[in-house]
């Protein structure tokens, strides 16, 4: 392998830059579970502005915070409703079902291609034994649809229906800081939206650890009980709350980069028939099905030549960039992912 590496598998594989690690080491802190940590407090209050809520709670993880946000508005044995290929029910190992006894049912995935009449359609109400829906969950952007974008008109009319059916509804925002810089769109007026929010600092972002749960008062209240019932009270973490709060500050904007990154890798490697995708943001998807080589033989071929790619499926893979990629690392890795391609 070569001597630098390229890790294209995912930005969570960023490393905290030097302000940030300044930030965390000089960060005031508390004990977050008396409600005691200052940065902590500052960062919650400071998401929850961003997206006009009420308030927000800091969780270590995104998968915790989509959970939490579940259970807050799906009481056990009811429904919940999202795409197939939603996180919430692909990457999150059947938490809804096994913390919330949640159970959930799925439109056909299409990515960021929501269609608000097939959701209408689904929604079940009380009665007749069957079981009611009380939320639905979107994805913004959508991580197995490449990156995708839910136009905002499209957000608009699945809340509507929602509305019209008294079901609540949960936007995983794990990259919707993308969306933010990709379409204009004001963080406000996407929280606007959702009854509840998860927002992700370890992604894009470039912030070690956290994501956040957003609501109401109320909700949020409720939000900390649940958290800790599943073993995600923290100490002094304005440690981790510092550089989120760094990450909001500076990295947020930087996005585009990011974005333009990756148009150019998608620019690349269409020729070759692989690009599984249009290209929005900061996400390549990739499909192998006419390559000489299959998913995993692709990514190994690229590892020896320093160039680390995700395996999603037999023939899928992915390429994604990020704050530890810049446009030398774009560059090299075109070169090693086209000759690969070419063999």
């Amino acid at each position: 392998m070569a001597d630098t590496v390229i890790d294209l598998r995912s930005d969570t594989v960023t490393r905290p830059t030097a302000g940030m690690r300044e930030a965390m080491a000089v960060a005031e802190v508390g004990d977050d579970v008396y409600g005691e940590d200052p940065t902590v407090n500052a960062l919650e209050t400071e998401v929850a502005a961003l997206f006009g809520h009420e308030a927000a709670l800091f969780c270590p993880t995104g998968s915790m915070a989509n959970q939490i946000a579940l259970q807050l508005l799906v009481s056990p044995g009811n429904e919940v409703l999202c795409d197939a290929d939603a996180h919430v029910v692909t990457y999150e190992i059947g938490a809804a079902a096994a913390y919330g006894g949640i159970s959930s049912r799925t439109w056909p995935a299409v990515g960021a291609d929501v269609d608000p009449g097939v959701v209408a359609g689904m929604i079940r109400p009380d009665g007749y034994w069957a079981v009611p829906t009380r939320a639905i969950a979107v994805e913004q952007t959508h991580n197995r649809g490449g990156g995708g974008v839910i136009p905002l008109d499209t957000l608009r009319e699945v809340c509507r229906v929602a509305d019209d059916a008294q079901v609540a509804v949960h936007c995983d925002g794990a990259r919707i800081w993308h969306a933010h810089v990709a379409d204009g769109v004001a963080l406000a007026t996407y929280g606007e939206l959702f009854d509840t929010l998860s927002v992700c600092l370890s992604k894009g972002l470039g912030a070690p650890v956290g994501s956040l749960v957003v609501g109401s008062t109320d909700k949020i209240e409720r939000a900390r009980f649940i958290r800790k019932r599943m073993g995600g009270g923290m100490r002094q973490a304005g440690i981790l709350a510092a550089a989120g709060r760094y990450a909001l500050a500076h990295q947020v904007q930087r996005l585009a980069d990011d974005h333009v990154r990756a148009a150019r890798l998608a620019e690349a490697v269409a020729p070759f028939g692989v690009l599984a995708t249009d290209v929005r943001t900061n996400l390549v998807p990739l499909d192998l099905t006419k390559a000489p080589l299959d998913a995993p033989a692709f990514a190994a071929a690229a590892r020896t030549e320093g160039v680390l790619v995700s395996v999603l499926g037999p023939r899928t893979a992915r390429l994604v960039t990020h704050l530890g990629v810049d446009d030398v690392a774009v560059s090299r890795a075109i070169d090693v992912l086209t000759r690969v391609l070419r063999t």
